[in-house]
């Protein structure tokens, strides 16, 4: 209705008295603006249709005569053109108006109408068909729906398109197989079947490692260990990220039965303790009733398989405690969230600001207008006519350049195989304050390799390690055996020769011995393929067992345990076979030494340290050994003057160290021993502190044998990558289920903690005053790295949260050890609450899920744990050295195109109601639509759509800038791309700009108003495209293509749309040169500002560039 609107200046108030009270009315009709009859205006009683006044005008509007509105516009048209002046125009004015004409004619032929003639009843004589007998009165069709529709698909697809890929996820975790024992057939039976429940069963109550009766003639091949059948070995990487497998014992009272079905025929039941999160405990008992008297047998965590552990020897027949959402794993991992990413909470204000301008804008138009007559209808009409304030195409075109984004991530080359599972927060990758990293799997290789042996005199590397197997392959007096070391007939002397005078040892017994303990102090079990009968035979026959080297692996609770083992076999001293008793060794020469194991000390956090005593079958020496860390063993070992420096040494090159030591215990001292121990064992106060004393009267001036160093292998490209991410400003904290010494070791030798660092080391505390005083010594340290242990941990955010994250934050790294899923989680969440900032969580087990899920933005590693982290993170990776890439490149550009696509589509809808502000205001605050129909549609569709999204694919750097220049990153975690200061600039360009096109438009149109619109409109197009290429910072050829083609639909659409423009008319010259004027005074200014701002204040990224 605003071309239906006459033109003409607000006269003084001094011709008030010459004013004449008009109504303004107009037929409807959208075709109305391109003809002005002059029956269209005339002058009634205003009564008479004041109800029927699309607008209340101020009486100032109605001072001209009815002759005015014909008379005023024309008189200032002025159509002289002289000579060759009349010629160019007159030839391209005729040449335009032939092609429009042309297109008119044939794309929108209106059905022209005729008289006609009707026959009574001989319908079909009649030529002039009818048309359909109905009415219509609808405002809208289905294509005024579309953009609104539209908007909603797009956003409702991509989270149908995310939830359909974890629902298939899910589907395939829960789809696995697994065997069942069941009483089918026969009582002894074993079918098949397929159970979400008892495949997540997080408790099972455990009854043996009993290999499964085949069927069939079917072979299965089981790995056997040289244990005792009540006992076996899993894995737990999944549950608390540690690769070291596990010692698990049965029931004893169900290795009596002599078959599996004999299980469903005794009377037995379990009682569990309810659900909880505690992987590391467990209580229980198992009771059988058809036995005289009852047998009640305790259950411990060594009778139990947690949810997502692997059996990593034999089978196992279990019951099922827990299930669902009652097992271990699910209560320790968080339910996940929606994610919503920092920019999109950002745009989210902004919005919220332009709402609060929108309802300001109106409340001041009506107020402006006078509260003339019912002013609610007229606010309401403003709030219509200024909602395009609110951008909302903005949720269309971030979420399809999210989608953008991601495509691209999956598509880079430098980083195959990343995945991106959550297509909602590609930009969080660009916002990143802190990474939390696991260790075991994420940093690591958790491949340990035996790098370094020092005797105090010297030292053996990878390089000299076959002088090691020179001296073992020359028999030292010391150390033979003899050749009938297991004949039974023999009766070896029962006491050690300890009083031969001390001498000076060679260095090849000296090998010798530290060798020798090195393959007697540990845990490891050697572990054979075995093929289980035919017929379904589960006993063990070491008859049919393959003993060859290659045949065999090894099995132990520490990767540590198993590099040592590993390297002694290496140099010629094998483990051959191992039980609970007893543990064999053979020698280069092929002979076997037989040891029996007397006592097993097993290593503690508390203790760091390990032993075992044991007895030379040959010799019946008895000899206790003991390994452990550096800082345990420098006090009971003989007085020594290297040790400590060569700890040092290895530390530095980022070796995990322990120190081996002996001491000869005589037949007496033994049993002196032996029984002080099984007393205290059988203590009932204080049984732990009671046995680590007896222990401790053993640790006292024992004999300095060596020291190892074993490397844990990082991951291809740790140290740089983490270095890259601390240039650019990211505090990287690692989280590790690991022991403290291995936590720290990996923190040196990865860089995580550079080597002029200092380490605080945060001592055990128990309850809030040990708490206090240990922050209260932290606090007085300055740029030193933090290592705190879980147990600590959750002691200090119990009482003092605040200050412990204040004091952690300021720390270069953070190291927390032995954590738990839920406090992973916990910390996470913290980091979120006391700093504002945003966090990403990097893991690869199981245990990391709780996680990944709780931070902004979590990334999964599919390793050697599985990919139980990679389908639940936001996004997966192979390596972890692409997390490099990850963030430096796309989520720099993530960050940076979405912010410029988001307030370039603000912009989109400001400058728009700006015109239409001033619109409103120039025709008396009437609330009359500046373009309506198909005119509004195009403009936020087909003539604007392709060049604003094609923003996505600009870039302000290119990707390797962005890898050389980490610290480019530290600009975007400020946010400075897109905060109010950026949008308040853009406001003031819409401001400009609009005022500009509108103003611009008024005053210089000649004829009619439909010229104001075909004026306005089209410059409103082209500054548009113009302002898009002024944001634009790295042209890309379809950046060119969309301009071209959003450009060429506009003119080509003008042919269609004669019922908004006058079609004669822009097809003149002085349509072109006035629109070339008016978009070149809305667009130049801001080209000249952008030049002077680059040449005077240029961004950082330039001066690399440049």
């Amino acid at each position: 209705m605003a071309d239906q609107i006459p033109l003409y200046p607000v006269r003084s108030a001094a011709a008030a008295a010459h004013r004449k009270r008009a109504a303004y009315y107009s037929a409807a009709g959208p075709g109305s603006g391109a003809e002005w009859p002059s029956s269209r205006y005339q002058l009634e009683d205003e009564s008479a249709h004041l109800d029927e006044m699309p607008l209340m005008m101020s009486e100032e509007g109605f001072e001209n005569d009815e002759s005015d509105y014909h008379t005023l516009p024309r008189a200032r048209t002025a159509r002289r053109r002289r000579g060759l002046e009349r010629f160019v125009c007159g030839g391209w004015k005729l040449l335009c108006a032939s092609c429009c004409d042309w297109l008119v004619n044939i794309c929108q032929r209106k059905r022209e109408l005729k008289a006609r003639t009707v026959w009574l009843g001989c319908p079909e004589k009649c030529e002039e068909k009818h048309p359909r007998n109905s009415i219509k009165n609808q405002k809208y069709n289905i294509f005024t729906f579309i953009p609104g529709g539209f908007v909603l698909a797009v956003t409702i697809m991509r989270e149908a398109i995310d939830e359909f890929r974890r629902f298939q996820r899910d589907k395939e975790v829960n789809s696995q197989l697994y065997s069942k024992l069941t009483v089918r057939e026969s009582k002894n039976s074993i079918g098949h079947g397929i159970s979400e429940d008892v495949r997540k069963s997080s408790g099972l109550f455990y009854c043996g490692p009993l290999a499964p009766r085949g069927s069939g003639g079917s072979q299965s091949w089981q790995k056997r260990p040289l244990h005792s059948a009540s006992s076996c070995f899993i894995r737990t990487d999944q549950l608390d990220g540690e690769t070291d497998w596990k010692l698990k014992v049965a029931v004893s009272c169900t290795q009596r039965l002599p078959a599996l079905g004999d299980l469903f025929s005794i009377s037995a039941y379990v009682y569990a303790q309810k659900p909880q999160l505690d992987i590391h405990s467990f209580e229980g008992t198992f009771t059988r009733e058809d036995s005289d008297p009852p047998i009640h047998e305790s259950l411990s965590i060594e009778n139990t398989l947690w949810a997502n552990t692997i059996v990593a020897s034999g089978t196992v027949i279990g019951v099922v405690i827990y299930t669902g959402k009652e097992t271990r794993s699910v209560m320790n991992t968080s339910n996940p969230k929606n994610k919503v990413g920092l920019l999109d909470l950002e745009l989210n204000q902004l919005t919220k600001a332009l709402f609060v301008a929108l309802v300001a804008l109106s409340v001041v138009m009506v107020t402006l207008q006078g509260f003339v007559g019912p002013w609610y209808r007229s606010l309401f009409r403003f709030l219509l006519l200024f909602s395009y304030i609110i951008p909302i195409s903005l949720r269309v075109n971030l979420d399809m350049g999210k989608a953008a984004y991601g495509w691209m991530i999956m598509k880079d080359e430098s980083i195959p195989g990343t995945v991106v599972r959550t297509s909602t927060i590609p930009e969080e990758l660009g916002r990143l304050v802190y990474l939390l990293t696991d260790k075991t799997g994420t940093l690591t290789q958790n491949e340990m390799v035996f790098k370094r042996l020092h005797l105090g005199t010297v030292s053996y590397g990878a390089d000299t390690m076959d002088e090691i197997q020179g001296h073992l392959r020359n028999p030292c007096p010391q150390m033979q055996s003899q050749a009938g070391g297991n004949n039974a007939s023999s009766t070896p002397p029962r006491k050690a020769q300890s009083s031969a005078p001390k001498v000076r040892k060679s260095v090849s017994s000296r090998v010798h011995e530290a060798v020798k303990a090195i393959a007697l102090c540990h845990n490891v079990s050697p572990v054979y393929e075995s093929r289980a009968g035919v017929g379904g035979e589960a006993e063990y026959a070491e008859a049919d067992q393959d003993f060859s080297d290659g045949n065999r692996t090894y099995q132990a609770a520490s990767p540590d345990e198993v590099a040592l083992v590993q390297w002694t076999e290496s140099v010629g001293l094998t483990l051959v076979s191992r039980d609970l008793g007893s543990m064999q060794l053979r020698t280069p020469s092929g002979q076997i030494q037989t040891y029996c194991i007397l006592q097993m000390f097993p290593f503690t956090s508390e203790s760091k340290r390990m032993g075992v005593i044991v007895r030379d079958e040959s010799t019946a020496e008895i000899t206790f050994y003991m390994k452990g860390a550096d800082v345990a063993m420098s006090s009971v070992v003989q007085y020594n003057d290297w040790l400590e420096e060569e700890c040092g040494n290895m530390a530095r090159e980022g070796l995990r160290t322990l120190v081996v030591a002996k001491r000869a215990l005589t037949e007496e001292q033994y049993q002196d021993f032996e029984s002080r121990y099984s007393q205290a064992k059988l203590s009932i106060h204080d049984r732990a502190l009671k046995v680590a004393a007896v222990v401790e009267s053993l640790e006292r001036q024992m004999e300095l044998l060596c020291l190892t160093g074993v490397e844990d292998r990082l991951q291809a490209d740790v140290r740089p990558t983490l270095e890259l991410l601390r240039n650019a400003g990211i505090k990287i904290w690692m989280l590790t289920g690991d022991k403290l010494e291995t936590a720290t070791c990996i923190a040196k030798s990865s860089h995580l903690v550079s080597r002029t660092q200092d380490i605080h080391i945060f001592r055990p505390v128990t309850n809030r005053g040990e708490a206090h005083l240990e922050l209260n010594a932290f606090r007085r340290k300055h740029d030193c790295a933090l290592v705190i242990s879980g147990d600590s941990l959750e002691v200090c955010l119990k009482y003092y949260e605040h200050e412990l994250a204040e004091l952690a934050c300021q720390c270069p790294a953070v190291v927390c050890c032995r954590c738990s899923p839920t406090q992973k989680a916990r910390i996470a969440k913290l980091l979120q609450h006391h700093t504002g900032k945003r966090t990403c969580a990097v893991g690869d087990g199981g245990n990391d899920v709780s996680m990944i899920q709780a931070a902004d933005c979590g990334i999964g590693i599919e390793g050697k744990e599985g990919r139980q982290a990679s389908l639940a993170a936001d996004f997966s990776v192979t390596q972890f050295r692409h997390i490099g890439r990850l963030l430096m490149v796309h989520g720099r550009s993530s960050y940076k195109r979405s912010a410029a696509l988001g307030q370039f589509v603000m912009h989109r809808g400001l400058i728009i109601s700006t015109m239409q502000a001033v619109f409103s205001s120039v025709f008396y605050f009437a609330s009359v639509p500046l373009y309506q129909g198909f005119l509004m549609v195009g403009y936020a569709t087909i003539y604007t759509m392709f060049p604003v999204f094609s923003l996505v694919l600009d870039q302000d750097v290119k990707p390797e800038t962005a890898m050389l220049y980490p610290e480019l990153y530290k600009d975007l975690t400020k946010g400075r791309s897109l905060s109010f200061k950026t949008f308040l600039v853009w406001v003031l360009i819409s401001i400009y700009q609009g005022g500009i096109l509108m103003y611009g438009a008024l005053l210089l149109f000649e004829s009619e108003f439909v010229h104001v619109l075909a004026i306005s409109f089209t410059a409103l197009i082209l500054t548009e495209l113009l302002m898009v290429a002024l944001t634009i910072r790295t042209w890309h050829w379809l950046m060119a293509v969309a301009e071209v083609l959003s450009l060429g639909c506009y003119v080509a659409s003008l042919a269609f749309l004669n019922e908004y423009f006058d079609v004669a008319f822009i097809t003149t010259v002085t349509f072109v040169w006035k629109v070339s004027a008016i978009t070149m005074v809305s667009c130049l200014p801001l080209y000249v500002l952008k030049y002077l701002k680059r040449k005077l204040s240029p961004p950082s990224y330039t001066k690399l560039t440049s």
